[in-house]
């Protein structure tokens, strides 16, 4: 077995498998889930879950490779794109229901280009001119340099007449259209319509031999230039766009041998954001949502516990590796119990216990060990308990920790609420456990500190109950229900999360504790003296 420091652990971003030299490692790595096969199927629109737990992965994944007659690509929301919608909106004076037009056009030209840009065997021929008018018109329009990104594809729709104008000049001239159609700059709305029609006349001109997805990835993080509400409007219209791709215009092809359809990336609260009809339907019917949950007990059967062993199994020799079952590799490298009152739990245990059950929070906290090995000597076989406990691993991992909540809270909230957040938990005198009653006080004496702040930032700060299920939402506390009998249960909201509750509830009138990873990074744990000035 490899010794700790040649281990390659991998990325915390899943976009950097991507990249040629990468793509071996993650298929070495990547454990298949039944949600894999789930996420193929014509019905689902919206991969959904929180951040870490895996979704531009799956996405990679399927991009890398053709998986069960399916072709994938991905496609990233960048903070340049974003702007331009911006820009769009203030010289176009959009509404919401243009931003949906816009992106119907933007997806179907990427669809279209990765259409062209595969082999003819890949699908087979009806009627071609159509399509082949179309891209006439988009080579005229980009001078023959069309790179398939989203950023390019904006263009076409913001000189809109001269995409339409092209697509005109282009089918008349194909014999595919008999009339010349006159467009116009004011009319953005109906070039767009056009454009849009023309591309799904093109679309029942071909007959596709593999499945096809598109992947849009990006929207988890809205840039802090851009205001809420225009982001909003922006992936509202994404999301209306999907939704009517997928359900209105693809199933209405006829005799498809294969299909093809757009799937968004999404954090449960931004797809509670999306204002869809039905909208808890279509998360059961029309999404995956990413689940890693398991139980101590039960944790070796696990797929996260899986996806961490094949990690370590990975790097080892093929004659090594032919030898190793599940749990060899984990056992190997993590030897060590966790002694408590009851008993002894395994090393995985303890892992779990400082994190959300995200396979990016399991690798994070081994890559961090890995780091923190000394680098004089001959570099160990095996982990020992002294590294899991090393204060530095132990601080470098809550910082991590408390860096994907400031992440999170990015997409509701400025700069300065991250900082109110954060300044809540000085008032607790380095307790990680308190009581309803020590929070109604600690909250209190917060909202008296800082009451001039608080005119002016999100109402989740104003009352105790409406902060109290934010860090709740946000899996910085739980709540702990105690049985006639004694026992004890965890109450956190990763855990409770499902398809028909997407939004659990803290209870109120209980005994609160703040996650074990956060108590580095918020002074927790210890109480100190107050300084006499």
């Amino acid at each position: 077995m490899k010794r700790i420091r040649d281990l390659k652990l991998g990325f915390n971003d899943a976009s950097s498998y991507r990249l040629r030299e990468n793509k071996k490692m993650f298929e070495n790595f990547f454990v298949r889930t039944d949600d894999i096969t789930k996420l193929i199927d014509p019905n689902v629109s919206f991969l959904v879950g929180d951040k870490g737990t895996g979704k531009t992965a799956y996405a990679v994944y399927l991009s890398n490779a053709e998986y069960k007659n399916t072709s994938s690509f991905i496609k990233f929301i960048s903070e340049t794109e974003y702007q331009k919608f911006v820009e769009l909106k203030k010289s176009k004076h959009l509404v919401l229901s243009d931003y949906s037009s816009i992106w119907k056009v933007i997806l179907y030209l990427l669809l279209a280009e990765k259409i062209r840009s595969q082999n003819t065997e890949n699908f087979l021929l009806k009627t071609f001119s159509k399509l082949n008018c179309l891209y006439e018109a988009i080579d005229e329009f980009y001078a023959s340099a069309f790179a398939p990104e989203i950023l390019n594809a904006i263009s076409f729709v913001e000189d809109s007449k001269i995409a339409a104008d092209l697509f005109s000049k282009h089918l008349k001239a194909g014999g595919e259209e008999r009339k010349t159609v006159e467009f116009s700059e004011q009319r953005m709305q109906i070039n767009l319509f056009y454009i849009q029609k023309k591309f799904e006349e093109a679309f029942r001109s071909i007959k596709l031999k593999k499945n096809m997805i598109l992947f849009i990835d990006g929207i988890d993080v809205r840039p802090s230039f851009l205001s809420q509400m225009d982001y909003l409007e922006c992936i509202k219209g994404l999301a209306s766009a999907i939704w009517s791709m997928n359900n209105d215009f693809f199933p209405s092809l006829k005799d498809p041998i294969g299909r093809m359809k757009v799937v968004l990336l999404a954090r449960p609260d931004i797809f509670n954001s999306f204002g869809l009809q039905n909208q808890n339907a279509k998360l059961i019917d029309n999404s995956v949502l990413l689940n890693w949950h398991t139980t101590y007990p039960e944790h070796r059967g696990s797929k996260i516990f899986e996806i961490a062993d094949k990690i370590l199994k990975s790097q080892q020799e093929r004659e090594v590796r032919d030898r190793l079952k599940i749990g060899d590799s984990w056992d190997y490298y993590f030897p060590y119990k966790i002694i408590k009152a009851t008993g002894e739990d395994p090393s995985f245990i303890s892992f779990l216990r400082y994190a959300i059950y995200r396979p990016r929070d399991i690798i994070t906290m081994m890559k961090i060990m890995q780091q923190h090995i000394p680098k004089l000597g001959q570099s160990p076989v095996c982990f020992e308990k002294k590294n899991f406990d090393n204060a530095q691993v132990k601080r470098a991992y809550s910082a991590y920790f408390l860096g994907e909540i400031k992440d999170y809270m990015s997409f509701y909230y400025e700069l300065n609420e991250y900082d109110l957040f954060v300044f809540f938990f000085t008032f607790l005198d380095g307790s990680c456990s308190f009581t309803y009653d020590v929070y109604l006080e600690v909250f209190e004496k917060f909202k008296k500190t800082y009451e001039d702040e608080l005119d002016n930032i999100s109402e989740v700060f104003h009352t105790e109950e409406k902060f109290l299920q934010f860090l709740y939402e946000l899996n910085v506390i739980n709540y702990i229900q105690t049985t006639y009998d004694g026992k004890l249960f965890f109450n956190w909201c990763f855990k409770d999360r499902n398809q028909s509750n997407l939004n659990p509830k803290v209870k109120l009138g209980q005994r609160y504790e703040v996650h074990y990873a956060l108590g580095k990074a918020l002074n927790l744990g210890s109480r100190f003296e107050k300084g006499v000035y």
